[in-house]
């Protein structure tokens, strides 16, 4: 008897323990916050914006002189990369060799009036120091020119909110590469024995004020002037600006070449 009420007890504990309901961890628990991916991140490239072709203007240049077709293509790079929508120019290497060449101009300026207006053995240790400035700021500018700026054409910034604040810098140098000698020395002018526009990306992103590197790429290609002008010297400016922009958009996906 007494055994049949201790299997009956241990009965009714079983089944309380069946009908009693389990306890799931909510989401909100279980749910484990990570970082965004850089892929979630990944920023507007300059493929992706469309370009009006009714506000463009004729790009025609002497197609015989490299500096015209050079300095036509620089434009365009401008003109493409800093559009509302993707980078923000930076002048500052602009603004540094105007601020010397200004200087230099109010000193010579300065100098020849003194030199004016005062007697000539009164006026020569003044004149004298302002021509050693104005030299000295001329070859200022000329080595900021030289090895500072080099030769770029472009630096744009752009900073946009996606969970964070994404900070975007990119560079762009260009030249021109001379054709190799042995199809220089053809008289015939063919794509081969023109000279190459060569561009070099440099891009970074960045948040947390620069000290989180997103991504990070560089980019190298060039191509002949006769792929973006024809025999008029006429700019095919679509296809100039659809080779930047894949050079670009390689830089922004992080790649190196």
């Amino acid at each position: 008897m007494a055994r049949s009420k201790k299997q009956a007890q241990h009965l009714d504990t079983d089944s309380s323990a069946a009908t009693r309901p389990t306890r799931t961890p909510s989401p909100s628990s279980s749910r484990t916050r990570s970082p965004p991916s850089p892929e979630s991140e990944r920023p507007v490239g300059p493929l992706s914006v469309a370009v009006s072709s009714l506000n463009r203007d004729t790009v025609k240049v002497n197609n015989a002189n490299a500096t015209e077709l050079k300095n036509a293509c620089d434009d365009a790079v401008k003109r493409y990369l800093s559009r509302p929508e993707l980078f923000k120019q930076i002048h500052l290497h602009t603004d540094v060799r105007l601020g010397l060449g200004w200087l230099s101009v109010f000193v010579a300026a300065g100098t020849a009036l003194y030199g004016y207006k005062v007697d000539f053995e009164q006026s020569k240790p003044v004149v004298s120091i302002g021509l050693v400035v104005y030299i000295f700021l001329t070859v200022i500018q000329t080595l900021y020119a030289y090895f500072v700026e080099g030769n770029t054409i472009f630096v744009g910034k752009r900073k946009s909110f996606s969970k964070r604040i994404i900070t975007e810098r990119i560079h762009l140098n260009s030249s021109t590469i001379p054709p190799s000698i042995t199809s220089s020395s053809s008289s015939t002018p063919s794509p081969a024995n023109a000279p190459s526009y060569q561009l070099v990306v440099s891009y970074v992103r960045s948040t947390n004020g620069g000290k989180s590197l997103l991504a990070k790429g560089r980019t190298k290609a060039s191509q002949t002037y006769s792929a973006f002008f024809d025999e008029q010297g006429v700019m095919d400016q679509d296809a100039f600006e659809h080779w930047v922009g894949e050079l670009v958009e390689e830089g922004i996906d992080g790649k190196s070449a």
